[in-house]
């Protein structure tokens, strides 16, 4: 049989991460002791502190990479907030948040982004923007050349050129 044990620490370990309430409801922490290696899917909020290679995918939620967080993957998520290291690709329907503490390199694809001064990125970054309407430009009247009296041509040898 085996037995669940809880191991006490005499120091607990903190995050550097922000938190906000947006962040205490819900949330699943991968420690800073924990490596894993394929795809992770969820319906809640996730704070990597550990090693993660592969695929993430919250496509409602927020994605917190800790400061102690190494992760390998390529991200889809609502948010995104980089505060350990990342390489690979973000795509968020949101946005990305690139702390001071950051080091990422690769392609981010948000609505918006934020980069704190002394963070390292090195990245492609693609912002949607609102779908645009047209404005309808009033149409300029067409411009008439001047009249200019049309050329005659000279008439034939022995017709009468008068008009009447």
């Amino acid at each position: 049989m085996l037995k669940k044990y809880k191991r006490v620490d005499p120091e607990p370990k903190v995050s550097t991460v922000p938190v906000t309430p947006a962040t205490t409801v819900d949330r699943t922490i991968i420690g800073d002791q924990i490596f894993i290696e394929g795809v992770i899917r969820g319906k809640e909020d996730l704070l990597i502190e550990g090693s993660v290679k592969g695929s993430i995918e919250l496509s409602t939620h927020h994605l917190t990479i800790g400061s102690k967080g190494q992760v390998n993957a390529e991200v889809h998520a609502a948010n995104v907030t980089i505060g350990g290291k990342l390489v690979g690709n973000v795509n968020a329907t949101g946005r990305v948040e690139i702390t001071k503490a950051a080091d990422f390199n690769g392609e981010i694809k948000a609505k918006s982004i934020s980069v704190e001064d002394g963070a390292y990125l090195k990245a492609v970054i693609e912002l949607e923007r609102e779908p645009m309407k047209k404005v309808a430009h009033p149409e300029k009247p067409e411009e008439k050349a001047p009249s200019v009296p049309a050329k005659e041509t000279p008439a034939p040898a022995g017709m009468d050129t008068k008009r009447i």
